[in-house]
């Protein structure tokens, strides 16, 4: 089931960037770019990390430190 939903996922996105076209690609590149360069973005971002590591840390707490999650 979820390879299904994968595959159809794929196909979809697959479709709607052939229909968008290069200039859509470009348009959205740019925009990433820009936003990738962004300080107020990476600071999220780092946020977000750390977040996320707490978390992960937290889990293996659980599970008993030494084993790999």
């Amino acid at each position: 089931m979820a390879k299904l939903s994968f595959l159809a996922g794929f196909g979809a996105g697959y479709v709607l960037g052939a229909k968008a076209g290069r200039g859509r690609y470009d348009q959205i590149r740019r925009a990433y770019d820009h936003a990738k360069d962004d300080p107020r973005l990476q600071s999220a971002a780092g946020v977000a990390q750390a977040q996320a590591q707490a978390a992960v840390s937290s889990l293996v707490g659980r599970r008993g430190g030494s084993e790999r999650p």
